[in-house]
């Protein structure tokens, strides 16, 4: 599993791998009951300690993204495509948000921002 840590990012290394872990459930990277490293193989892994990866994997398990068991390890729990939709609205959300604040910033206006909205989805 391809876990970026930066720390330069400004958010906590616990948040980074909980991110990156939903991006690839959410894209199909990792599917339904595969499991996920342990938490001391991840920590390991990425030189960081256990505490940070078990705070992502109980992030993690806290919002539905994976099941854990005792003695077996962590797993990709069943997805709820509503609540995929739900993360995914989220981080779009996060993004608009950033991209409204630099539009004010360079004095672009609300319909101009919505035109180029429009531009860049339908020519997707």
């Amino acid at each position: 599993m391809d876990i970026i840590i930066s720390n330069s990012s400004g958010k906590p290394i616990y948040e980074q791998i909980t991110l990156q872990i939903k991006e690839m459930i959410m894209n199909g990277t990792l599917k339904e009951g595969e499991a996920l490293p342990s938490m001391r193989n991840l920590a390991k892994q990425l030189r960081i300690s256990i505490i940070t990866t078990k705070r992502a994997y109980e992030d993690l398990e806290r919002d539905g993204f994976i099941q854990s068991f005792t003695g077996k390890g962590s797993f990709v729990a069943k997805q709820d495509k509503e609540l995929i939709r739900e993360e995914g609205l989220k981080v779009i959300e996060e993004h608009l948000t950033q991209a409204t604040e630099k539009a004010k910033q360079y004095g672009i206006t609300q319909k101009e921002l919505i035109d180029l909205l429009k531009l860049i989805y339908e020519e997707e």
